[in-house]
């Protein structure tokens, strides 16, 4: 037998509770302005990594924030709304398809973090006159941060505000990726948003690779096609 309403709220309640916690412990109690740092878009052939930096009042009430892959894309969209709202900076990075070709994925997803955290420390600084005072990543470090700095293995289940930034990233590409399948129709990017599904493989084999696709992920099809 499933849970009823008022267990499923109690239990969103408990959960928010134990992130706000973690994160409370994780900087400090007296710290105000603790950014939590995700990103989405490592693994897929086509579109931009984007990482997102979020920064939460300390009286932050809204339940359900969580592991953005653990939500329905209705509760995302609806959260994600939340968190703008609420939110005391939120600061977006990317790095597209060419710099990731430039550069590797590793290294275009830090870049895009650090972008993401000087939006939002710039936004903190314009709003309340504040500079960031800890980030939190999920499970990345970043070298010559002006801020201290947390990783935390599996950060978007367990830091509320990395949590957030997941959400906010995964909402931000996804829409991305539903205006590109606009411009490039072949390889279905509103339902695969870039990752290498049947279709999207289909769309290759049939249309080729389109300026959003990453050349180093498909170094192989690539080959194949210029022999």
């Amino acid at each position: 037998m499933g849970m009823t309403k008022e267990e499923r709220n109690r239990q969103l309640q408990k959960k928010l509770v134990e992130m706000k916690e973690f994160d409370q412990k994780t900087a400090g109690r007296d710290i105000l302005y603790v950014a939590g740092v995700d990103e989405v878009g490592r693994g897929p052939l086509a579109g931009p990594v984007v990482a997102a930096a979020v920064v939460l009042p300390k009286d932050f009430s809204t339940p359900g924030i969580d592991d953005s892959k653990k939500l329905s894309e209705k509760k995302r969209i609806e959260l994600d709304v939340e968190i703008r709202r609420e939110a005391l900076a939120i600061g977006i990075g990317m790095a597209d398809n060419r710099k990731i070709d430039e550069i590797n994925i590793l290294e275009a997803t830090k870049l895009a973090m650090r972008e993401a955290l000087f939006q939002a420390d710039k936004s903190l600084f314009e709003s309340a006159g504040e500079h960031l005072q800890h980030v939190i990543f999920d499970a990345v470090t970043l070298k010559d941060l002006d801020y201290p700095q947390t990783a935390v293995i599996k950060g978007d289940s367990k830091s509320l505000c990395v949590a957030a930034a997941s959400i906010v990233a995964k909402v931000f590409r996804d829409s991305m990726m539903t205006e590109y399948a606009e411009k490039y129709p072949d390889y279905a990017f509103e339902k695969n948003k870039g990752y290498g599904t049947k279709a999207h493989y289909e769309g290759i084999k049939t249309a080729g690779i389109c300026p959003i696709h990453r050349r180093s992920f498909l170094k192989n099809i690539i080959a194949g096609k210029e022999q």
